[in-house]
């Protein structure tokens, strides 16, 4: 699932408020997903999130049960999603999910028919991701201050290495202490479908972990998970936004830079400096490389933006 900076900032609905029917559905759904399906972890969370957020429309629009949704009240659902500022990636995953949980509905005889079936999914357009110059990731990473402060070194050692190895939230949240290898210089990264990477990491990432986990309390040294809270539970993915949303408000810059961005500054930094694009896709974890491409056209239209901006005949 793409992450993306709309969704986890979206109020979730709480588990509470949700009709007794729809969280007996969903628990099964998420049952399914698991033992049927094999999806991720990951995915599952996600497709929950997703049909909090369609139960709740339900709720305001009327509809009582799930048993008699149509695929108008979809359709109405993704276009409010869609109204209220989530990118299209992000409502076509929130399709994906009602889908699928239409299907399980018919499985389970709730639903007569799909009734989502004849939903076009929204288009995706080729928008060009945010990327931050090399100064504004410096200010950045920079913006964690106080060294005496062990979540400071922490945030600091987090944001490293979102930009020095181009891993999403949930990959980093996920590291061990183990993953990362200050001899070697790499960190070992589980990726979508558990697919495992070797990326390379730059000496200063190295030496911001190496000063995070100096400072780490000893009561925590049993603990396998890298980026630990203040009371020593593993971070989540959500963590990871959070935190880097309060450095970039710290550091004062403007627009959507969420860890995604960093994700992006990487590959597009790599290509802009001639790193080939296979390399970038494996260290990125990319299956397909057409989408690692999209950095070549981010590098394009820098160059031309420089083109425009000091050329005297353009």
């Amino acid at each position: 699932m793409n992450e993306n900076a709309s969704t986890a900032a979206r109020p979730l609905p709480p588990a509470s408020s949700l009709p007794p029917e729809a969280r007996g559905h969903l628990a099964g759904f998420l049952d399914y997903l698991q033992a049927e399906c094999g999806l991720s972890a990951n995915t599952r969370k996600a497709y929950q999130r997703d049909l909090r957020h369609f139960f709740a429309h339900l709720a305001a629009t009327g509809v009582k049960n799930v048993a008699a949704v149509t695929a108008r009240d979809i359709e109405q659902f993704l276009r409010s999603s869609k109204r209220a500022g989530l990118a299209v990636a992000s409502v076509s995953r929130m399709l994906a999910a009602v889908r699928m949980f239409c299907r399980y509905l018919v499985l389970q005889r709730v639903l007569a028919q799909d009734v989502s079936a004849a939903i076009d999914a929204p288009k995706k357009w080729n928008r060009l991701p945010t990327v931050l110059d090399d100064r504004a990731v410096r200010l950045l990473i920079n913006s964690p201050q106080d060294e005496q402060d062990s979540s400071v070194l922490r945030d600091r050692a987090m944001l490293s290495l979102l930009y020095a190895t181009g891993m999403r939230a949930s990959e980093l949240a996920g590291l061990k202490t183990t993953d990362v290898s200050h001899t070697l210089g790499i960190v070992r990264v589980l990726g979508k479908g558990s697919k495992e990477r070797i990326v390379p990491v730059a000496q200063e990432a190295l030496d911001a972990v190496k000063a995070y986990l100096a400072a780490r309390p000893a009561e925590a040294a049993g603990e396998p998970a890298l980026f630990l809270s203040r009371t020593g539970r593993p971070l989540a993915r959500e963590d990871v936004f959070r935190t880097v949303r309060k450095y970039v408000r710290r550091a004062g810059l403007r627009g959507n830079v969420t860890p995604h961005t960093l994700r992006h500054c990487f590959a597009t930094h790599l290509v802009a400096h001639g790193a080939d694009l296979r390399s970038v896709q494996e260290m990125l974890g990319h299956a397909d490389i057409a989408t690692t491409q999209i950095y070549t056209h981010v590098d394009a239209n820098r160059l031309k933006s420089i083109h425009r901006k000091f050329h005297p005949r353009a």
